[in-house]
């Protein structure tokens, strides 16, 4: 009797635990089915219907294309948990209220679509800011940095305590490589022929961007000490502050170099043959009003906001500029540098250099020459020269000044056309003879270039 109870109370404990186990699958099975139906697709969909019509574009860019058919987020993580919170009568309460749900975003979403404006190019902006110029244009004494108080004083030449040429050249602080080839070919110091004495300087301003030249003071400063041709100023060193450079430079001529007989004022990227210039002044009286230069006539302000040289109207209202010479290169007398000193400070600043020493000529009433061997906006190969098809340093010894040329094409040029064995005079053919300008090209005079930067010079070899 006893067994037969002890083996009834066992089979009860086994059933009891086996109805706990069934018990447990079963609220298993409720907790997976109702997992099941909160991730379905058939009950998400309206809640993100509804969030995704109800937003902007960004938010379904943030959501993106699958959410907004009603893909679940990341597995494990609700919905839910994805969308911001609703508010209940944002829900919808019928299918007609649905309806007008589901149809509302069309007329946003036709707002927040890109308009045709979009696709077309902006109107091109200005690359320089000049009302900015404006209120700054006024401020045009800055502090001179580094100073060469005895370039004129140690000339050397007999009789007197000034050059006879002094060799301006606009420059940058990084340019070192430039000022170092002008230095030891054109723009070399000395006497030169009949006692002639010849100084350079080079006009920098501080480089805007001071990070791309670490120590760029230290390096002018040592540059200064080893070359002593460097005059620094205090004004950031960009295109438009070169009228600044212009002014300070003429400044310090009246104060550091006021005897100088004649200077020539130009790029470091230019070719000069100081020994025409030279020869051409032999005639001329430095105390008389000299500028012999690239003139240009009738040019009129460019008005094309991708320009380089762009000036709007309010800045410049004038049709036509006065008469210029390029900035590339141009020779002046001493006498008329210390005029236009004084000229310059009367006149308002403009941000193109050479244009405001235009105005600066027309102030004090002085009409620059042109001269044909001043080539400041290069030398297009088809109409200058046609019959040259290599470089011909016979063609490039009868010019001035030839603007746009590299660092080797200056040691180049220099080289060729100081080579002992260069003969340009023992030639047959006519067409081979060296290049010399026509009397009919006085007549270019009249033209206007269309753009002021210069050209692509023709050097082979």
């Amino acid at each position: 009797m006893l067994r037969k109870v002890a083996m009834v109370r066992r089979i009860l404990h086994v059933k009891g635990d086996v109805m706990c186990t069934l018990v447990l699958l079963v609220l298993f099975c409720l907790l997976l089915y109702t997992h099941q139906v909160v991730l379905s697709p058939g009950w998400s969909r309206p809640v993100w219907k509804l969030e995704i019509h109800g937003s902007t574009s960004a938010s379904r860019t943030l959501l993106g294309a699958s959410g907004a058919k009603g893909s679940p987020g990341p597995p494990g993580f609700p919905s839910k948990t994805q969308l911001p919170p609703c508010k209940p009568q944002h829900k919808p309460k019928s299918l007609k209220t649905k309806s007008k749900l589901q149809t509302k975003p069309k007329s946003r979403r036709k707002k927040v679509l890109p308009t045709q404006t979009a696709r077309n190019p902006l109107p091109t902006m200005p690359l320089f800011d000049f009302e900015g110029y404006l209120r700054e244009k006024d401020k045009r004494n800055f502090q001179l940095l580094i100073d060469q108080p005895e370039k004129c004083l140690a000339a050397g030449e007999p009789g007197s305590d000034s050059p006879y040429m002094l060799i301006a050249v606009k420059s940058t602080a990084a340019d070192f490589d430039k000022r170092q080839v002008v230095r030891r070919t054109w723009g070399k110091e000395g006497n030169v022929q009949h006692g002639v004495s010849i100084r350079t300087v080079f006009l920098l301003g501080v480089p805007r961007n001071r990070t791309a030249l670490p120590l760029w003071d230290r390096l002018l400063a040592y540059e200064s000490r080893s070359f002593r041709d460097i005059l620094l100023w205090d004004f950031e060193d960009t295109f438009f502050n070169l009228t600044l450079k212009e002014t300070h430079f003429l400044e310090w001529v009246n104060t550091s170099c006021p005897h100088v007989k004649f200077i020539f004022k130009g790029d470091a990227d230019v070719y000069v043959n100081v020994e025409n210039i030279l020869e051409m002044l032999q005639d001329q009286a430095p105390e008389e009003d000299l500028f012999i230069g690239d003139i240009i006539v009738h040019a009129k302000p460019i008005r094309r906001r991708s320009s380089k040289y762009y000036v709007p109207e309010f800045v410049y209202g004038v049709g036509l500029y006065p008469n210029y010479a390029g900035g590339g290169g141009f020779v002046m007398s001493g006498h008329t540098a210390r005029k236009l000193g004084s000229a310059c400070q009367q006149v308002e600043l403009y941000p193109i250099d050479d244009v405001f020493l235009g105005m600066c000529l027309q102030l004090i009433g002085v009409k620059p020459s042109r001269h044909q061997g001043f080539r400041t906006f290069g030398i297009p190969r088809p109409s200058s020269a046609p019959h040259l098809q290599t470089f011909d340093p016979c063609f490039y010894r009868e010019l001035m000044v030839v603007h746009s040329l590299s660092v080797p094409q200056i040691w180049l040029m220099w080289n060729l056309l100081h080579d002992p064995e260069l003969s340009c005079h023992n030639r047959s053919n006519g067409a081979a003879r060296p290049f010399r300008w026509r009397e009919e090209e006085e007549a270019a005079e009249e033209t206007v270039e269309e753009d002021y930067g210069p050209k692509q010079v023709f050097v082979t070899h």
